[in-house]
């Protein structure tokens, strides 16, 4: 959108303006959001949610909107504003959501805890360094803070979850798609991401040596509804079930003890789910993506919550979100691991996603979940099934994908790494 815009402004022929005026815009629900019955629920959810955005704003740019006429210089740059504004709204919320104001809702729980006895359980990193199966210091000039190397077995236990993770969904009929990781401003603002602020979370390119407007990719979920930017799709061929591995990337750090090693790092592996379909189903697609994420977790035999997530925590796309939470006996504390979230239209609306319903073009529902998060999965894995004597037990699932092993022992084949300052 905002590419557009700025060769709106450099055009000075009336018709040609007027031309692209008309394009290029996400269709925001005009009729919803600038009815002027629904300021006080607007407002509510905006309060609610903790977000950005004044629905009083939208009101007036669309009372000037309504009476500029086209051919008015003026009529470019009100509409501008006006969808600015509107792009600033947080989807609605699901009515069940909104009463539980700012305490999750416990769907239910996934196995037992692990009881330990006398042993003291441990925390990732102290297993990790003790084992040598991790770095994160000392990396010399390869990254910086938050980085890390997974060595031997553990670099073998990634993989085993990815391909664990893989071949369950493509047992689901979920198309497997490669994705890049480099996207542009308007798929990662169409799907709800802040950039370019004090508080992004997006990496963002040199522009002056690799060009203007690019940046990497936080999650596959974004590359995904990238994908499938101004299509159409038949109503028979829905629902479309995609899957992708990628890394993502996080500009983001956190002083929280409970946040603190691996638990949140700048870039990690993620397996991802997206779907598509139409939206009188995308109620049950979401229970049927928490489905597939329990089902997926559930083997591993860690102890787990599912939740489901308060207006508070909820993404400005998100109209309803569950989180599944670990319990991680080294840190004596619940972490999450997954999420997936209904994004009704609030993504298909800016990314011109529609399906063929009879004769009449409609706007898809997307939703997205995470089928396995790898570094905080590993926290939970290798603190969950520690043994006392000092190995890692593979959980029987797991086992066939990391060549029948079934337990984890020390790594001797990577020496540790000891740097040397050289002498110029």
């Amino acid at each position: 959108m905002i590419n557009y815009l700025k060769r709106m402004r450099l055009l000075k022929k009336p018709n040609r303006l007027r031309y692209f005026s008309t394009i290029s815009l996400p269709d925001i629900d005009i009729d919803y959001y600038c009815n002027t019955k629904n300021i006080i629920p607007i407002e509510r959810n905006i309060k609610s949610r903790k977000g950005i955005g004044d629905i009083n704003r939208v009101q007036e740019l669309y009372n000037l909107y309504k009476v500029t006429p086209i051919s008015d210089r003026k009529y470019l740059s009100i509409k501008e504003n006006l969808y600015e504004e509107l792009s600033k709204l947080p989807n609605k919320t699901h009515p069940e959501v909104e009463e539980y104001e700012e305490v999750p809702q416990v769907v239910r729980e996934i196995n037992q805890k692990i009881e330990f006895g006398t042993h003291k359980p441990l925390e990732f990193s102290e297993i990790t360094q003790h084992l040598n199966l991790m770095r994160t210091d000392k990396l010399g000039y390869t990254c910086g803070n938050k980085s890390y190397y997974y060595l031997g077995e553990l670099a073998e236990l990634e993989e085993a979850l990815i391909k664990y993770t893989i071949s369950s969904l493509l047992k689901k009929n979920f198309q497997l798609v490669s994705v890049p990781d480099i996207l542009s401003s308007n798929v990662l603002r169409s799907c709800g991401m802040t950039i370019n602020n004090d508080r992004t979370q997006i990496y963002s390119l040199d522009p002056v040596h690799h060009g203007p407007d690019l940046y990497l990719s936080g999650t596959a979920e974004m590359s995904l509804a990238g994908l499938l930017t101004d299509s159409v799709h038949s109503k028979a061929d829905l629902p479309l079930k995609l899957a992708a591995v990628s890394r993502c990337f996080r500009a983001e750090t956190s002083n929280l003890i409970d946040e603190r090693g691996t638990y949140r790092v700048h870039q990690f592996t993620k397996v991802e789910m997206f779907a598509v379909t139409v939206p009188e189903n995308s109620d049950e697609m979401l229970e049927y993506l928490r489905k597939i994420q329990e089902d997926l977790f559930s083997p591993l035999g860690c102890h787990m919550k599912v939740l489901d997530m308060p207006p508070h925590d909820l993404g400005a796309p998100a109209y309803r979100k569950y989180d599944i939470e670990a319990w991680m006996p080294g840190r004596n504390n619940y972490g999450e691991i997954s999420s997936c979230s209904n994004c009704t239209d609030y993504q298909s609306r800016r990314l011109n996603i529609k399906y063929l319903d009879v004769d009449i073009l409609k706007y898809v529902h997307t939703l997205n979940g995470t089928a396995c998060a790898i570094p905080r999965m590993l926290i939970t894995l290798l603190e969950t099934h520690q043994d006392p004597k000092g190995k890692i037990n593979i959980p029987l699932i797991l086992q066939p994908f990391m060549n029948g092993k079934k337990i984890i022992t020390k790594n001797n084949k990577v020496p540790k790494l000891k740097l040397i300052k050289l002498k110029k």
